[in-house]
């Protein structure tokens, strides 16, 4: 079966290899990108949780480290919220949106190679069947009267197993497009989620339970190590 199925992939021709080179791109940055999205999936519920009982206790420190340890944008954003607890509403915000707005491109980064693969798998597909038809006409030419369908099948197998290994590669490519994408929106969500969370507990009971100076203290002592 294997030498089979290297015969029939052989006759091809030149753009079948160029065809696996784009598939073994696309599943390698799928593989990198979907391990990548995977750790930066965690339970935000169960972590916010965990973050406001520390601030409850008012453990900011341990509440920093946490978010230290914990990988992925949610925990980016909520540090970032936590570094300037003590400042005004529209000082937190502007912190935690520019958490957000820096970790979307590391989300997304690469996901626009596979919406590349995917458009031009089919035109390297079409060129392999130009490429295959102009074959067999050049072998009709030459052959005259005396052309046999044996000379002019290459042409003809290069033609479709072009253009059905485009559309096999494209296919699958633009499925995972759109799950990274998908993976993409539910972690942006996380992350908005979480921002607008933390910033009413910090801004409605956190403030209202702990001295609001201690609070600016903790955060200044952060800074200066920072």
């Amino acid at each position: 079966m294997s030498a089979f199925s290297y015969s029939v992939f052989s006759k091809g021709g030149p753009v079948m290899w160029l065809l696996v080179l784009v598939g073994v791109v696309a599943l390698v940055i799928f593989i990198e990108r979907a391990l990548f999205l995977h750790r930066g999936q965690i339970r935000s519920t169960e972590f916010l949780n965990g973050i406001k009982n520390l601030l409850k206790k008012d453990r900011l420190m341990e509440a920093l480290t946490l978010c230290e340890e914990t990988p992925g944008p949610v925990a980016a954003v909520v540090k970032a919220g936590l570094r300037h607890a003590s400042d005004d509403e529209q000082g937190m915000r502007f912190a935690v949106q520019e958490a957000a707005v820096t970790e979307i491109p590391l989300l997304e980064r690469r996901i626009g190679a596979l919406a590349a693969i995917a458009q031009i798998a089919p035109l390297l597909g079409l060129l392999g069947t130009l490429l295959g038809m102009i074959r067999t006409f050049w072998l009709f030419n030459q052959g005259g009267n005396y052309a046999t369908p044996a000379v002019l099948s290459g042409g003809m197998w290069e033609a479709l197993l072009t253009a059905a290994a485009g559309i096999a590669i494209a296919i699958p490519v633009h499925l995972a497009r759109h799950f990274l994408n998908g993976r993409v929106r539910a972690l942006v969500h996380d992350m908005e989620w979480v921002g607008n969370e933390l910033m009413r507990y910090l801004l409605r009971e956190h403030r209202s339970g702990t001295a609001p100076a201690k609070t600016a203290d903790v955060v200044g002592k952060i800074g200066e190590e920072k």
